[in-house]
C-alpha cells in the first residue's frame, strides 16, 4: 500500500542549509486518493503472487512428521481498504488494514521415517490486521530516501483441509500446527513489507536528481532537507537550480525562501521560485549565448525601414553623409542577464540590451557607428485553462539611449518610438498568438493532472491540481 501511495511523488519526479526553488506538496485528500488507487492495485497483486514455503514439523506421538507447504498462491483476497496517514512521530507514513480475508491453495509434502507423502490443501486466513510505518529521508546526494520502521501482523485464525495421498491421517493433526503456520505467516506479511519498502528505496536511489535538459542546461533537483511532514501534508524542497553544462558557475543571487498556501482541496501543489527561471537566465548569459547579429536579410520585406545607413539615416542625419549607400549589422548583447520577478497575478522580466552598429565596407570591413542600451520591462499573465498553459505579454516600459557613437551625437527618441510601435504591432501580437494557444500539461506516466490552477504570488508562482490515475496504464 505504502509503495503505490510514495508512486505519487515518484511521478512528479530530488543540498542542506539551501532555501529550495521549488516546493512539492501532496495534501491528506491526495494521500487518501493514492491509498484508495493503491488498494486496487494491491489486490490485483495480490490474486497473482506466490507465497514462500512453509516447512516445520510435529509431534503425532509416535514420531516427528516434517511438512513443507509450497506453492502458495493467493485464491481470493477481500481487502478492506486500509487506513493511511502522515505520521509525524517517524516523519512518514502510517498505514493499517484489519480485517482482511484471504483463501490460499497449494501443496503440501511430508517425510515421516522413510514414508514420503504430498496432496494439495486449501487454506483460508481470517481477520488479518497490519500495521506499519515507513520514515521518509533525505540521502547523502541529496535522493529521497525510504525506510520500514515498523511492522506489525496479526493473523485472527487458519483453517486448512488437506487433500490426497494420505490426508486422512494428518487432517485430525491440524490444530497441532496451525499456530505455527500462523506465526510463519504473520512473520512473512512484515518480511514482505520490508521487502517492498527496499525495493522502494533501491528504485528512488536509481532515479536522477540532476540532468541535462537541453545541449546548454543541466537542472538540479536534490532535496534541500529532509522531508517536512505535518498532520495534512507532505512538502518536499528541492534546490531546482539550471546550471550551465560548460561552466556550471554559481549565479551571484541565491534563492529566496517562500511559504506555499494550503491548498487542501487539491492533491498536489508545486511551487516554482522566480530564482529557478533566473539561474536558467543566467546559465544562457555566462555561456555567452545571448546574444545575435543582425542584417538586413533578417528584417521582414514589409518593413519599411531596412538595415542601411540610408534608411537609418531618418534617425541619424549624418550616417548617410558619412557612411552612403552602406548596409549595416547589429550586434545585440546582454549587458547583464535578464532577470524574471513573480509578483502577485504577474510575472515581470526586465532586461538590459547593448546594440553595436557598424557599416559594413564594400569589401567586408564593418566600420563601428555607434552604440546604444536598451532598457526593457515585460509583464507576463499566465493561467491554465482547458489543461493547457497559456499567457499573455504586455510591454511595460521601453528605452533606448546613446551609449557612445563616432559619427556624433544623436536624439534617440524617433528611434525609441518606431522600435516600440514595432515591438507592439509586430511583436507582441505574434507572441500572444502562440501564447494564446497554449501548450498541453505534460502527463506523467501513468497519471495526468485535472483541475490544475496557477496562481503567482510574491516570489513565485503555485500550481495546484488533483491528479487522475490512468487506469489502462499499470503499474510494472
Amino acid at each position: 500500500m505504502l509503495p503505490a501511495v510514495i508512486a505519487l511523488l515518484m511521478l512528479l519526479s530530488c543540498t542542506s542549509g539551501q532555501k529550495p526553488a521549488i516546493q512539492v506538496i501532496l495534501t491528506n485528500k491526495g494521500l487518501q486518493y493514492g491509498k484508495h488507487t493503491g488498494t486496487g492495485l494491491v489486490q490485483e497483486k495480490l490474486e497473482n503472487i506466490t507465497l514462500p514455503d512453509i516447512s516445520g514439523e510435529i509431534n503425532i506421538k509416535i514420531g516427528k512428521v516434517h511438512y513443507t507447504l509450497s506453492g502458495i498462491a493467493v485464491k481470493q483476497c477481500d481487502l478492506p481498504e486500509p487506513s493511511v496517514q502522515f505520521f509525524q512521530d517517524a516523519t512518514g507514513f502510517k498505514t493499517s488494514s484489519s480485517g482482511l480475508n484471504v483463501a490460499l491453495a497449494g501443496e503440501w509434502r511430508t517425510r515421516f521415517g522413510a514414508i514420503h507423502d504430498g496432496g494439495s490443501f486449501d487454506m483460508v486466513m481470517f481477520g488479518v490486521d497490519v500495521t506499519s510505518v515507513v520514515e521518509l529521508g533525505k540521502a547523502p546526494d541529496g535522493h529521497l530516501s525510504i525506510t520500514s520502521i515498523s511492522c506489525d501482523a496479526l493473523v485472527g485464525d487458519v483453517n486448512i483441509h488437506f487433500h490426497g495421498g494420505a490426508s486422512f491421517i494428518f487432517q485430525p493433526f491440524v490444530h497441532y500446527f496451525k499456530g505455527r503456520i500462523r506465526n510463519e505467516i504473520e512473520s512473512g506479511i512484515c518480511s514482505a513489507v520490508h521487502g517492498s519498502v527496499d525495493k522502494l528505496e533501491r528504485h528512488l536511489q536509481a532515479m536522477n536528481v540532476s540532468f541535462d535538459v537541453n545541449e546548454v542546461l543541466s537542472l538540479d533537483l536534490p532535496l534541500t532537507d529532509i522531508p517536512l511532514i505535518d498532520a495534512s501534508r507532505l512538502n518536499l524542497g528541492l534546490k531546482g537550480e539550471f546550471y550551465s553544462i560548460r561552466s556550471h558557475k554559481e549565479p551571484p543571487f541565491k534563492a529566496q525562501p517562500f511559504t506555499m498556501p494550503e491548498q487542501p482541496d487539491y492533491m498536489l501543489a508545486v511551487g516554482l521560485s522566480d530564482f529557478t527561471l533566473n539561474s536558467a537566465s543566467y546559465g544562457y548569459y555566462s555561456d555567452g549565448l545571448l546574444q545575435i547579429v543582425i542584417n538586413d536579410s533578417m528584417i521582414p520585406s514589409i518593413s519599411p525601414i531596412r538595415l542601411n545607413t540610408t534608411s537609418m539615416g531618418v534617425f541619424i542625419p549624418q550616417l548617410p553623409k558619412k557612411f552612403p549607400g552602406l548596409l549595416m549589422s547589429l550586434q545585440v548583447y546582454a549587458r547583464e542577464a535578464p532577470m524574471f520577478s513573480f509578483q502577485p497575478g504577474a510575472a515581470k522580466l526586465s532586461s538590459q540590451v547593448d546594440v553595436k552598429a557598424f557599416a559594413i565596407e564594400p569589401n567586408g570591413t564593418q566600420v563601428p557607428l555607434f552604440k546604444l542600451s536598451v532598457d526593457s520591462k515585460f509583464s507576463t499573465k499566465l493561467w491554465i485553462s482547458g489543461g493547457s498553459l497559456k499567457g499573455s505579454v504586455t510591454m511595460d516600459n521601453f528605452t533606448v539611449t546613446l551609449a557612445a557613437s563616432e559619427v556624433g551625437d544623436f536624439k534617440t527618441d524617433a528611434l525609441e518610438r518606431s522600435v516600440r510601435m514595432a515591438i507592439k504591432v509586430v511583436v507582441l501580437p505574434k507572441v500572444n498568438n502562440k501564447l494564446g494557444k497554449g501548450w498541453i500539461l505534460p502527463r506523467m506516466k501513468h497519471a495526468q493532472l485535472v483541475n490544475s490552477v496557477l496562481k503567482m504570488e510574491e516570489g513565485f508562482l503555485a500550481v495546484s491540481s488533483d491528479v487522475e490515475v490512468l487506469l489502462t496504464d499499470r503499474f510494472n
